[in-house]
């Protein structure tokens, strides 16, 4: 009898030890996992500051091991950004290139993409890499390393790999599905039993004879990105406009068309960009309106902030101010 008592204990104690040593060891979450959480914000972050998806996304991948490393899980850090001098906010102590290193801490995910955005955006050394086409994301892998982001030789390989493997250069065409994920459909009936329609979705535009594509905020105001084949005046139409407010809204004149990929504002732009955009390095090809257009600015107080007549246009190399 002594001895069954024992063995109970004895084995009571192992599945107490064993329950302990599982609940130490969380399950790790695959990359698809990992893509199919933070894929939006992403996408998100990309329009707002030009970025493309498909870079944030494997940065995060590879930065934070899909978001099973010790200092994502527990500072919700997901690109290993430092502290360095600037950094006024909560951080950790990781080991990293050295041992003991200050990493920058966020209350959630969101605010640790935000401040990658912000981190690439404010330092003047990657300021060159948004002269880059958005969708080409070998060029901004390459260029990331040349920038000094990471000491890996092999880092633009890696994001690249990451990116062609699980598609997410599908993220820069800014497919609606990762804006928002479709709802399940779900049959509703009213108190007689009748089927209900379900209401549209107002965010959502549809083009004639193309894909769905969702209306977003940029700068807080709604725009909509203008595939091939469109024109002002039809989208006009489609968005219940007056001809003469899309032109208003777009600094356009009659007869104008919107490149593709440009954004299409559907009400009237801010006088200054984002917080965190304060100024910008034109590039080789940039026009003023190309540059509002991009930031949510209207182009009369561009051209008012940095003193410029009317029939003046933006030098490349020349920095300009956005607030």
């Amino acid at each position: 009898m002594l001895n069954f008592c024992r063995l109970c204990i004895l084995f009571c104690f192992g599945v107490a030890f064993a329950g302990n040593l599982f609940a130490a060891s969380p399950v790790r979450q695959t990359r698809q996992q990992y893509i199919d959480k933070f894929a939006k914000i992403a996408v998100q972050e990309m329009i707002e500051f030009h970025i493309p998806a498909s870079i944030t996304m494997a940065q995060a991948c590879l930065e934070s091991s899909d978001g099973n490393s010790e200092l994502t899980r527990k500072s919700n850090n997901h690109f290993g950004i430092k502290c360095k001098s600037n950094w006024t906010g909560p951080s950790v102590r990781h080991h990293d290139d050295a041992a003991n290193e200050c990493f920058r801490k966020y209350q959630t995910a969101e605010e640790s993409f935000k401040d990658h955005s912000l981190f690439l955006t404010t330092n003047t050394r990657y300021g060159f890499l948004f002269a880059y086409d958005i969708r080409d994301f070998k060029q901004w892998a390459y260029g990331l390393k040349k920038a000094g982001y990471a000491t890996d030789p092999a880092y633009p390989g890696k994001l690249i790999k990451i990116i062609e493997d699980f598609k997410l250069y599908e993220l820069d065409q800014l497919d609606w599905k990762y804006v928002k994920a479709p709802e399940q459909k779900k049959k509703r009936f009213s108190l007689f039993g009748f089927l209900k329609k379900k209401a549209p979705e107002k965010e959502l535009a549809v083009a004639s004879g193309f894909l769905p594509r969702k209306v977003e905020r940029r700068n807080g105001k709604k725009a909509i990105i203008a595939i091939e084949g469109d024109d002002y005046a039809r989208i006009a139409e489609e968005m219940k406009l007056k001809d003469w407010q899309i032109y208003q809204y777009n600094d356009a004149q009659s007869g104008d068309v919107p490149e593709t990929g440009e954004p299409v504002f559907l009400q009237l732009k801010r006088s200054k960009a984002p917080r965190g955009n304060d100024t910008h390095i034109v590039q080789q090809g940039e026009t003023l309106r190309s540059i509002s257009q991009w930031y949510g600015v209207q182009l009369q107080s561009l051209r008012k902030m940095n003193r410029l007549e009317d029939n003046e246009e933006a030098v490349a190399g020349t920095t300009i101010s956005l607030r």
